[in-house]
This record gives structure tokens, sequence and C-alpha cells, in this order.
């Protein structure tokens, strides 16, 4: 049974930094994309960065191109996003997907695949 599992989290300030972390088990996750995306209440899940297993090439949303780092750890089925400088408006539920399409994800606006629980991250001034 496919399964993310997410930890890591929590609140800090503006300009501070969190992580966070998803364990992919029970599929093989050799074939996809591996990424964040983000909800807050009332609006739709947002793509925040992704990692294509199989080649390591990483892709981020405009809004956290520089600030954000997406990172796979092959041995052990994990992919963390490292949050820096954050904004008030980074304030969301963090879900990890795993994508089946792999680097073709980019073609549609549509995310697919399994997803997490969710893990709240909530920046205050």
């Amino acid at each position: 049974q496919a399964q993310l599992v997410e930890s890591g989290g929590g609140s800090v300030q503006v300009g501070g930094s969190l992580s966070v972390t998803c364990v992919a088990s029970g599929f093989s996750v050799s074939g996809y994309a591996m990424g964040w995306y983000r909800q807050t209440p009332g609006n739709d899940r947002e793509f925040v960065a992704a990692v294509v297993w199989r080649d390591g090439s990483t892709y981020y949303a405009d809004s956290v191109k520089g600030r954000f780092t997406i990172s796979r750890d092959k041995a052990k089925n994990t992919v963390s996003l490292q949050m820096r400088s954050l904004k008030a408006e980074d304030t969301a539920t963090y879900f990890c997907n795993a994508d089946p399409r792999g680097s073709e994800f980019r073609k549609s606006a549509q995310p697919a695949g399994y997803w997490g629980q969710g893990t709240q991250v909530t920046v205050s001034s």
C-alpha cells in the first residue's frame, strides 16, 4: 500500500526557517516526481517544489525560488523541503506528493498520484 508520511513543519516568525520531510513507502519511487504542494483554506492546492527522482532535476514555484530547497535521499526514499526567509504568505498546509508522470508532471496543471496527510506551516509576524 502506497504511503507518504510527512513530518516537520510548525510555527516560526517571519524570516525564520523550517523544514518538512516526507517518507515514501509501499511503491517504487524511481519513476516519480516527488514534491510539495500547499493549500490554504478556501483555495486550491498550489505547486511549491518537486524533484524528479530519476535524475534529480528540481523545479520551484516562482514564489519560493531562492528561499526553498528541495532534496531527495534515495537510500531512505525521503524528500525534504528546506524553507528559509519565510514570509507570512507561506503559511499553509503542506502536502507531499508522488506524481507517477515523473518529469512530465510539468505538462499538466493538475497534480496526480499519491498524497500525504499534510503538515501545517505557520509563519507569524
